[in-house]
């Protein structure tokens, strides 16, 4: 089990690299309707998940299951969207144990075990805060990796934190390690590439860890 004890030094990341239309500017919209006589899936037909589409979950969930690891999630500004998508991939369920949604401050603590000391003295949006979220979630969830994403999505700052503040806490069999994002757009956009990431430097933790830890 593993114990937030230590802050994790944090690091300091830009914005992922967005698909073509995302970043500074872009508005998030609806699908445009069909065009007249064009094809309507019938309904119950599968189509294609659209957080799948532009997120590399598929690596993760490969990268997991070929390593034979287990990953769980604690969400605040993305409310569950980073499990939604990893359970959007074929084959999730032998990789993802769950996820907390953790929006309120108070369940921070209740349900991911954050320390009522850690919220009264770093807020909600903090690196401790996310250490202890991706640590709750691995132990809650029983998980080799935890998550935890804690931020501001705006449009208005939250405790002298502007928006576009996120914070990535990661807690997996070596330890933890928290990563600072700075994030431009819309609430959406914001949220999303907030996912994105997480996946990325998941993704970039699996493939740098020796094949004897494994």
């Amino acid at each position: 089990m593993v114990h937030a004890g230590r802050p994790a030094a944090v690091l300091t990341r830009g914005a992922p690299v967005s698909s073509p239309g995302a970043g500074p500017g872009h508005r998030s919209s609806a699908a445009p309707a069909a065009p007249p006589g064009s094809a309507v899936p019938e309904a119950g037909t599968a189509g294609p998940d659209p957080l799948t589409a532009s997120v590399p979950a598929a690596d993760l969930v490969r990268a997991l299951r070929t390593a034979g690891l287990t990953v769980a999630t604690a969400e605040s500004l993305t409310a569950g969207l980073l499990a939604a998508t990893i359970a959007g991939v074929p084959g999730a369920s032998n990789v993802l144990r769950g996820g907390l949604i953790v929006y309120a401050t108070d369940l921070k603590h209740t349900l991911a075990g954050v320390t009522p000391h850690t919220l009264a003295t770093d807020g909600p949006v903090a690196p401790a805060t996310a250490e202890q979220l991706a640590v709750g979630a691995r132990n809650v969830c029983g998980a080799d990796w935890g998550v935890g994403l804690t931020g501001v999505a705006g449009p208005d700052p939250q405790d002298g934190q502007p928006v576009g503040t996120v914070y990535l806490g990661f807690a997996g069999p070596e330890g933890t390690e928290v990563i600072r994002l700075k994030l431009p757009g819309d609430r959406w956009t914001i949220r999303l590439e907030t996912v994105r990431a997480a996946v990325t430097e998941l993704i970039r933790t699996l493939g740098s860890r020796p094949l004897t830890d494994v």
